[in-house]
């Protein structure tokens, strides 16, 4: 225990720790790092967040993509409105049975 003490006395009455610029120095990176509001632990966050948000980003565009090509589609030939009144909507002509199948 004793010889703790006497380390951490040491490094203590270390002279570069001593020198006003070497502490303001640590506080100023103490300070960068940690405390402020643009911290590195904050960038780290919002690079996170970002690349995150450019998936998603990403993610939506294939689906507008996808859509607007199911949209032309429907729209160029009245066969394909049919087909997609009938899939999504289980719309029916007169004197017909629909089944639906479930999937699993």
């Amino acid at each position: 225990m004793s010889a703790l003490i006497i380390k951490i006395r040491s490094i203590l009455n270390n002279k570069y720790l001593n020198n006003k610029y070497t502490i303001i120095l640590l506080v100023f990176i103490i300070w960068v790092a940690f405390i402020d509001n643009n911290s590195l632990i904050e960038r780290i966050r919002l690079s996170q967040r970002t690349s995150e948000l450019l998936k998603q980003k990403e993610h939506y565009l294939n689906i507008i993509q996808t859509n607007s090509n199911k949209l032309r589609e429907i729209k160029e030939t009245p066969q394909s409105l049919e087909k997609f009144a009938r899939e999504q909507y289980f719309m029916k002509k007169e004197n017909e049975d629909i089944f639906i199948i479930i999937k699993k």
